[in-house]
């Protein structure tokens, strides 16, 4: 580690490493804790957030903080979701279409009352009215990045100073939220409707643990690698372009969409072309992907700057809990049809709705271990989250700061 003022700065191959390490502490502690096992929670959650508070700990005792290069884990979060577009079949998007509609008319409520709560928060703890939508979609939705893009002007221009401390501890305490939440949630409506995955999607993961039955060779891995390869470079050449057009998408969802558009036509234009989708080489790298990402991410959470977070925001921080728990048992789930998806997709809008949709996914991922399949939902949350959310999270902004 190089040593910066009053700080330890970690190299990004070592912060890989350290990943790896605290992926691995997980799976010990998951193996050997019940509780983490039954409820869902995964294993990069349980590491990270051990890493983070040892790092804590070393932050009080000698008063350096330690800072990671990230420049690996956000090209891991690009491999990740190029995995998820490449896996993705149109077909099963449109047996899921019903759902993402549902799950995008649900979203626009959700940010609506979410900033109602915030703004209620503000308005009992005598804070100003701002402060109402840092602690609502902007910190919680919108997560850090949001935080970060909005909190500035908000602390200039409505009267809010502490914008971006208050946003980014509450950003942080609902990321915490988001990952222990998820899957608790899914196995309550699980095991309440005792649901288990349909039919079609058996028949179809059969297929997929036929195929499983055989080993990985270095052949079908550098198959899959590379295709994973060329949606990654085919999303960076559209990104660039949208951006200057104005369409500002974070770079996975370009990736996405690249897969996505490789799977659906090269098959069929190539139909004796070897295709790695739903092979156990691709499931391979995006479980390594998103895995390694998540433990980056949570080991790096600075959790000595909640340790001054006001009473006001942690009792708005339980209020949002409250809500996004409540809004998911009692509205999401019925109208996306109480069956196995409608839990699963319920843990993602967990994630999706307190922390950020590398959460959510990895919440779904433990629920889908444990209780089955569940393909869809995979393509209708990041497909939500990616292209819906910040939308309607700009347009609920504006409204509730020019009240």
């Amino acid at each position: 580690m190089t040593t910066a003022a009053n700080s330890l700065v970690s190299p990004d191959f070592l912060t890989l490493t350290l990943g790896l390490v605290v992926y691995f502490v997980g799976v010990i502690l998951t193996r050997r804790i019940a509780f983490l096992r039954n409820y869902n929670i995964p294993e990069p959650v349980t590491g990270g957030f051990l890493a983070a508070a040892a790092i804590w700990a070393f932050y009080k005792l000698s008063g350096m903080e330690i800072v990671f290069e990230m420049t690996t884990r956000d090209r891991l979060l690009v491999i990740f979701f190029a995995t998820v577009g490449v896996n993705a079949r149109l077909s099963d998007l449109l047996v899921g279409g019903r759902a993402l509609a549902v799950l995008c008319v649900l979203t626009v409520l959700f940010v609506f009352l979410q900033n109602g709560v915030g703004t209620l928060g503000a308005w009992l703890f005598g804070l100003p009215s701002a402060a109402g939508v840092i602690m609502g979609s902007i910190a919680f939705v919108g997560g850090h990045g949001t935080t970060i893009a909005w909190a500035p002007a908000i602390a200039a221009e409505h009267g809010f100073p502490a914008a971006v401390e208050v946003g980014t501890a509450a950003a942080t305490l609902g990321l915490i939220l988001a990952s222990v939440l998820g899957g608790p949630v899914a196995k309550f409506l699980i095991e309440r409707g005792k649901l288990t995955t349909d039919a079609t999607v058996s028949e179809n993961e059969g297929a997929v643990a036929k195929a499983e039955a055989a080993p990985i060779d270095k052949s079908s891995f550098m198959q899959a690698l590379l295709l994973v390869n060329v949606a990654v470079v085919l999303g960076y050449l559209v990104h660039g372009p949208l951006l200057a057009m104005g369409v500002k998408l974070p770079l996975f969802v370009p990736c996405l969409i690249m897969g996505i558009v490789l799977s659906n036509t090269i098959p069929f234009i190539f139909p004796r072309l070897p295709w790695p989708a739903r092979s156990p080489s691709m499931s391979l790298i995006s479980d390594y992907s998103l895995s390694v990402f998540l433990a980056m991410s949570l080991m790096s959470m600075q959790l000595w700057t909640l340790a001054g977070v006001a009473g006001p925001l942690l009792v708005v921080v339980a209020l949002q809990a409250l809500l996004a728990v409540a809004f998911i048992v009692i509205v999401l789930f019925p109208l996306l049809g109480r069956d196995y998806q409608a839990a699963v997709l319920s843990a993602g809008f967990t994630g999706l709705s307190l922390g950020a949709t590398p959460t959510a996914i990895a919440s779904m991922t433990a629920v889908t271990k444990h209780y089955g399949p569940s393909p869809n939902a995979f393509i209708i949350l990041p497909l939500v989250s990616a292209f819906f959310v910040d939308l309607v999270n700009v347009v609920a902004i504006q409204f509730f700061l020019a009240r």
